[in-house]
C-alpha cells in the first residue's frame, strides 16, 4: 500500500513583477530511489518580497499532521526558489518509529504558454545527505487559485486552526472576570441544550476552586462565546481575544464531574470558533484548546484527586 504524504505549504509576503512565483502550485513529488510505492503529494501557494521569502509548512504523514514555518530565497534572474530546513518524514518510517529529514527545497521556475511548473527537489541537509535520499518533483501552477484573497484566506484560515500560540508570563491583561452566578438568557440557554456536548479532555485537580481564563486561539476573527459551569449559564456573549475572559469557580463536591462547555454564539468570520483555556489549579496550569460549532459545545469535566 502506498504511503502517501500531503505536504502543503502556504508562504505570504507581497512581490511586483513580471515573472514572479505568486500563486498556488500542485504535483506529485517521489523518493529518487525508484520505488513506486514511496510518493507524496505537495501543494504549494507562494508569495514573496525581493529575493525573500517566508513561509508555513503543513503536512501529512500516514495520520500525523504537523506545521511550521520556513524561510527561503528567490533569485529572480536564475529564476530559482530554495527554501530551508524543513522536517520531512522519512519515506520509511513507521508507525511506532517515525525519523525526520530536515531537508532544503530548491526548484528551477519554468515558464511558458502552455503552464508555469517548479521542478526540482528536496535535499538533506548536511547531517542527513547521506541517510535521506532526495525527493523529485514537478509542481504546476494552478493560475485560478493564485489570486491575492484565496492567499490571505488560507493564511488566515492556518492560523485558526492551527497556531499553537500560548500567552507567557507577560500576557497577564483580563478583558473580563465573570462572577460565579448564573446569568439569565432564555434563548443562549434554550440553544445550548439543543446542541451535543463534545467532550474533549477530563482532567483530575487537586484545588477545590479552579480560575479559567480563556483567548482566541488563533487568528482573532470576533469568535463570541458563552460559557457553561454543570448547565448553567456563567458568561454570555463574551468575545474571544488576546486578553483572557476570567472565571473563578468553585467545585461542587456532590458531583463526580464537573463541566465546563464552551457555547459558540458565532463562528467569526473563519470558522469554527476556537480557543485556549488556561485552567489553573493551584500550583498546576493545564493549556486545553477547544473547538464550537453551532452543533456542538466543547466541554471539559473536572474530577477531585482523591486524596
Amino acid at each position: 500500500m502506498k504511503n502517501i504524504i500531503l505536504l502543503s505549504f502556504l508562504f505570504i509576503t507581497s512581490f511586483a513583477g513580471a515573472q514572479g512565483i505568486d500563486g498556488y502550485w500542485y504535483g506529485h513529488a517521489n523518493v529518487a530511489n525508484g520505488a513506486s510505492a514511496n510518493n507524496y503529494m505537495v501543494e504549494l501557494i507562494l508569495k514573496q518580497k525581493g529575493t525573500s521569502v517566508d513561509g508555513i509548512v503543513n503536512y501529512y504523514f500516514r495520520n500525523t499532521f504537523r506545521s511550521f514555518k520556513i524561510k527561503g530565497a528567490y533569485n529572480t534572474t536564475s529564476r530559482n526558489l530554495s527554501l530551508y530546513n524543513i522536517p520531512v518524514s522519512y519515506y520509511a518510517s513507521t508507525n511506532r518509529f517515525e525519523v525526520d529529514c530536515m531537508m532544503n527545497f530548491t526548484a528551477l521556475l519554468r515558464a511558458a504558454k502552455a503552464g508555469s511548473n517548479l521542478t526540482g527537489r528536496f535535499v538533506g541537509t548536511a547531517e542527513y545527505k547521506n541517510t535521506c535520499p532526495e525527493i523529485l518533483f514537478d509542481l504546476k501552477l494552478n493560475k485560478d487559485a493564485g489570486n491575492e484573497d484565496s492567499v490571505l484566506k488560507e493564511l488566515r484560515l492556518f492560523k485558526e486552526t492551527y497556531q499553537m500560540w500560548s500567552p507567557s508570563a507577560y500576557d497577564t491583561a483580563v478583558a473580563a472576570t465573570i462572577i460565579q452566578r448564573p446569568v439569565i438568557n432564555y434563548v443562549v440557554v434554550d440553544q445550548y441544550k439543543e446542541r451535543e456536548k463534545d467532550v474533549v479532555k477530563v482532567l483530575e485537580v487537586e484545588s477545590d476552586s479552579l480560575i479559567l481564563n480563556f483567548y482566541d486561539n488563533g487568528e482573532v476573527d470576533g469568535d463570541s462565546i458563552s460559557v457553561f459551569y454543570n448547565d448553567k449559564l456563567l458568561a454570555s456573549s463574551q468575545r474571544l481575544s488576546a486578553k483572557a475572559i476570567q472565571l473563578k469557580i468553585g467545585l461542587d463536591s456532590t458531583k463526580e464531574f464537573n463541566e465546563i462547555s464552551m457555547f459558540a454564539d458565532n463562528l467569526g468570520t473563519i470558522p469554527p470558533n476556537t480557543a485556549l483555556m488556561l485552567i489553573y489549579d493551584g500550583r498546576q496550569r493545564y493549556e486545553v484548546r477547544l473547538t464550537s460549532t453551532l452543533q456542538k459545545s466543547a466541554t471539559i469535566r473536572f474530577k477531585r484527586k482523591k486524596k
